[in-house]
C-alpha cells in the first residue's frame, strides 16, 4: 500500500466542498451485469453528476483553491477533450472568472457545445490533446491566465471524493477497475483506498491506441507514444504525467490495455444490462473487467463509469454493433 497523498480528513473536507454543489453519485450492483460476468459487479455512476463525468469534482476543489491561493488571477486556461473543460468552465464562471478552454481540431461537437454552455471561451488548436495543451500554456503566458494542468493536487483531491464515496459504501471490494487518461481518476482511487486503509486492488485501464501509462509502468520511466487515436477520447493521451505516474506506478496492481472494439462492446453491455449510455472512456473500466472475467469469477468487483458524454452519431453506430473510427 502506497502512502496516501491525502489523509481521510482532507478527503472528507473535499467531499463537504463538493457536496455543497452536487449530490453524491450512486453505486449500484446490477444483477444482469453480475450474471453476465460471474462476479458481483458494482458500478460507480459518475455519469450521473452535473456535467455527466467525474471531472466536475476536480473543478470544484481546484477553483476554490485558486481563489484562495491566487486571488489576483482573472481566469483560467486549460486543454481538454471535453469533460475536464466542462468542469473548469462550470466552476470558473460560477466564481466570476474567465474560462478559456483549448481543444484539438475535430474534437467532439457535443462536448464543445457543452463547454460553451458552461461559459467557456473555446479555442480549437492542434491535432490532439497534447498539442492543445502546449497552446494552452502559451495562452496562459500571453494573456495572464492561470494554467490549469491536466493533473494537479487540488484536482485529485476533488476527484478522489468519488472514490471516498464508493469505497465507504463498498469497503469489501476485491478489485476496482479505473480508466486512465492523464491519471487523476486512478490516482484519486488509489489515495482514497490508502487513506481508508483498505486492501482493494486497483487496476488501471488504457486504450491499446494510447498506452503511455502502461508502457511507462512497464519500462520504469515515462514513455511517450507517437499517437493516441482512439474514439475513447478521455484516454487519448500521448504524454504521461510524472506526478500521476509516480502514484499509479506504485499503487496500481496492474494496468490493462483494451481495444476500441472491446470498449464499444462494453458500451453495448452497459446499455443492455443497466440502460446507461456511456462514452468510450466511461466504458473502459468495464471492458477491462470483461477482459479479466475469468480471473474475477465469484469476486466482488467495482468499475468506474467515469462519463456518459458520447456524441449522438457515435452512440448510434455503437448500438448498431459498430466501432467508431476517430477522424
Amino acid at each position: 500500500m502506497t502512502r496516501p497523498i491525502f489523509s481521510r480528513g482532507e478527503l472528507q473536507d473535499a467531499a463537504r466542498l463538493v457536496h455543497a454543489q452536487m449530490s453524491p453519485t450512486p453505486q449500484y450492483r446490477w444483477p444482469t451485469l453480475s450474471a453476465r460476468l460471474g462476479a458481483e459487479v458494482w458500478v460507480k455512476h459518475e455519469n450521473h453528476g452535473p456535467t455527466g463525468a467525474f471531472k466536475v469534482r476536480g473543478g470544484i476543489t481546484f477553483i476554490d483553491w485558486l481563489r484562495r491561493a491566487h486571488p489576483e488571477a482573472p481566469g483560467v486556461v486549460s486543454a481538454t477533450r471535453g469533460n475536464h473543460g466542462q468542469s473548469q468552465a462550470r466552476a470558473a464562471t460560477a466564481a466570476g472568472l474567465v474560462a478559456k478552454i483549448v481543444v484539438p481540431l475535430g474534437n467532439s461537437v457535443e462536448k464543445n457545445a457543452a463547454m460553451r454552455a458552461f461559459g467557456a471561451e473555446l479555442v480549437e488548436h492542434g491535432a490532439d490533446f497534447d498539442e492543445a495543451r502546449l497552446e494552452a500554456a502559451r495562452l496562459a503566458e500571453a494573456e495572464g491566465l492561470f494554467m490549469v494542468p491536466p493533473y494537479h493536487r487540488e484536482l485529485v483531491r476533488g476527484v478522489a471524493t468519488y472514490a471516498l464515496e464508493f469505497l465507504t459504501a463498498c469497503p469489501d471490494l476485491d478489485t476496482v477497475y479505473v480508466p486512465i487518461g492523464c491519471g487523476s481518476g486512478i490516482c484519486g482511487v488509489i489515495t482514497a483506498r490508502d487513506a481508508l486503509g483498505l486492501k482493494t486492488e486497483v487496476v488501471g485501464v488504457v486504450s491499446e491506441a494510447a498506452q503511455c501509462a502502461l508502457l511507462s509502468v512497464a519500462a520504469g520511466h515515462l514513455v511517450e507514444t507517437p499517437s493516441a487515436r482512439t474514439f475513447a477520447d478521455g484516454m487519448a493521451v500521448r504524454v504521461p504525467v510524472r506526478a500521476a505516474y509516480d502514484i499509479y506506478a506504485a499503487g496500481a496492481a496492474r494496468i490493462l490495455a483494451v481495444s476500441d472494439d472491446e470498449v464499444a462492446e462494453a458500451i453495448r453491455v452497459y446499455f443492455r444490462d443497466t440502460h446507461n449510455l456511456t462514452e468510450g472512456a466511461g466504458a473502459a473500466a468495464l471492458a477491462g473487467l470483461m477482459q479479466e472475467r475469468g480471473r474475477m469469477q465469484g469476486r466482488k468487483t467495482g468499475v468506474i463509469l467515469s462519463g456518459g458524454n458520447i456524441d449522438t452519431g457515435w452512440a448510434v453506430e455503437v448500438l448498431r454493433g459498430g466501432t467508431p473510427v476517430p477522424a
